[in-house]
């Protein structure tokens, strides 16, 4: 049963704006959650540093805009994409403090960072804060966390900048959401939801328009298709739909990242979660209804060599971290929602799809390949 009290988007605003600090979690799911706390970066002072080291114990993290990262020259931790690529080198600021790592030097790094002149003579490597680049576009383009913090200090109208970290529980491990409710009531600290600020921010604006869109034919029938426009980098995205989309009836939807060898040369992959285009437009051909979103998202290298791998049956330690996964949910998400897309009978891999209620989409359930044939949705 759900019995999570969330706050309303302008109060955490109003909170925001007065330097208070808030809680923040994927969506009202008590049953899988997780969650941080944080504070508009203008606004950090060491009170909030203390706290956030000693009650919600994870790392304390400085989520900035690209922008902001090009203008202090801080150069990506990982090269080549994935999840965990977000992070930049640490930072210190390079004048006004003492060793550094003190809740009143670390205040004062952020505000140093985060200074509307500050230039990359200003800061020094490595140090003790950990700064995170938003994805432009932020929440409706990749449902993260640090993009939510920023979102949440922009909306305020404050620099686009949040300090952030995350809320670890009674284990060690990431707060529950009755953790985090229950930590949000113990600090008198409002709580929202990433979900509730896409919803927000979907009422007065999108990323993406159309640009395209009429019937096309294809081996498996006739689509229409429908191309948009990202407003962030101008790459254009497909999307191939049959039969009459409602939000309250489910949809056979597969969004779609390009693979070489599944798609261009058809190899078949070990990995049973990864549909291969073709697939996936024959099924919901055969199903007469759902749509295909084919995102124009480069292959990575490290994607593309875990690919070759599995083509050539190597055993590796594990598969690469997942790739962009957010951004592929925000920005596949705006797509769905524009479709008329609500309920969902998703081919690809079970997971959990961060804060998708917040574009008013249901995943009823997830189908693998080698578990499906065509025909209606299971």
């Amino acid at each position: 049963m759900n019995d999570l009290v969330i706050d309303p988007v302008d109060e955490l605003l109003s909170e925001i704006r007065l330097g208070r600090m808030v809680v923040l979690l994927d969506d009202d799911d008590a049953t899988h959650n997780a969650g941080g706390v944080m504070v508009a970066a203008e606004h950090c002072e060491a009170d909030h540093i203390t706290f956030m080291a000693r009650r919600a114990r994870g790392l304390v993290c400085l989520a900035l805009t690209r922008e902001r990262c090009r203008q202090l020259d801080l150069p990506p931790m990982v090269e080549g994409g994935g999840e965990h690529a977000n992070f930049t080198l640490s930072i210190e600021a390079a004048r006004g403090i003492d060793t550094g790592i003190s809740a009143a030097d670390r205040a004062h790094t952020v505000r140093v960072a985060v200074a509307p002149h500050a230039q990359p003579a200003d800061i020094v490597q490595p140090g003790h804060i950990f700064p995170l680049a938003a994805t432009p576009g932020g929440v409706l383009t990749r449902a993260g966390h640090t993009e939510a913090a920023v979102d949440y200090a922009r909306l305020a109208g404050l620099t686009p900048a949040a300090v952030l970290t995350d809320v670890l529980g009674a284990d060690g491990g990431l707060a529950s959401a009755a953790e985090l409710a229950a930590f949000a009531r113990e600090h008198s600290l409002k709580l929202g939801t990433i979900a509730d600020l896409i919803h927000y921010r979907l009422l007065h604006e999108r990323t993406i328009e159309r640009v395209r869109e009429g019937e096309v034919a294809t081996a498996h029938g006739t689509f229409r298709l429908t191309v948009y426009r990202d407003n962030n980098d101008g790459e254009l995205h497909l999307a191939l739909s049959r039969g009459h989309i409602q939000p309250d009836s489910p949809t056979l939807v597969r969004v779609h990242t390009r693979s070489t060898l599944r798609d261009l040369l058809g190899s078949h992959l070990r990995e049973g979660n990864s549909w291969a285009l073709q697939d996936a437009l024959a099924h919901i051909g055969a199903a007469g209804k759902g749509v295909l979103v084919l995102l124009a998202r480069p292959e990575s290298e490290e994607a593309l060599l875990h690919s070759i791998d599995l083509a050539l049956g190597e055993d590796r330690p594990s598969p690469p971290a997942a790739t962009d996964t957010y951004n592929t949910i925000g920005l596949g998400s705006q797509i769905l929602r524009d479709l008329g897309v609500g309920q969902i009978h998703l081919l690809g891999a079970p997971m959990k799809y961060n804060a998708i209620s917040g574009f008013g989409l249901e995943v009823l359930e997830t189908i693998r390949p080698a578990a499906s044939q065509p025909g209606e949705p299971r």
